[in-house]
């Protein structure tokens, strides 16, 4: 059975947001390494390589389902900060815009009936409500402990210790 067009058009438009993703949370990266605070670049830095993993299994799912996907101009993040707790705040703003947009493709499959998608998307939707737990978490630890340079130190050398984990059970 030929893949849904629009359920195509979603993810494909999905692909986008997500390569968007690695692309604003480098500058993150840029931001707390001109910093000084390595630990919560290399956060960011994972966090870009699971945003391009999220892409290219998007990009797989679309071949595997016979539809060539469009890759589309990728926006320049255009996000400044003047403090530490900035980036974090707008990290969890840019997770809660991919979660309604995932739920968005979610509709869309939901929609025209098309359980295979849906059951892939399930993954994301799960990945989403981590990502957004996280992202609450860093903003409460910055909240309680990073006006303290102590505090602070601990916390870079926490998340310092975060390695890239490749995702295997992506959906498919």
């Amino acid at each position: 059975m030929a893949m849904n067009q629009k359920v195509a058009e979603v993810l494909n438009e999905q692909i986008n947001k997500e390569l968007y993703s690695a692309y604003l949370y480098l500058t993150f990266a840029d931001y707390y390494e001109e910093r000084g605070l390595k630990g919560f670049a290399n956060w960011y830095q994972i966090q870009v390589q699971e945003e391009v993993d999220h892409a290219k299994a998007l990009r797989r799912y679309l071949l595997d389902n016979d539809y060539k996907p469009t890759m589309e101009a990728i926006a320049k993040p255009d996000k400044t900060f003047s403090n530490d707790l900035e980036p974090l705040e707008a990290g969890l703003a840019h997770e809660e815009y991919i979660t309604a947009s995932i739920h968005r493709c979610y509709e869309v499959a939901q929609e025209a009936h098309d359980i295979r998608a849906q059951k892939m998307l399930d993954w994301f939707v799960g990945e989403q409500g981590e990502e957004e737990t996280n992202a609450r978490d860093m903003i409460q630890n910055m909240k309680l402990f990073g006006a303290d340079p102590k505090g602070l130190y601990d916390l870079d050398r926490e998340y310092r210790t975060r390695t890239y984990v490749a995702q295997t059970t992506l959906p498919m």
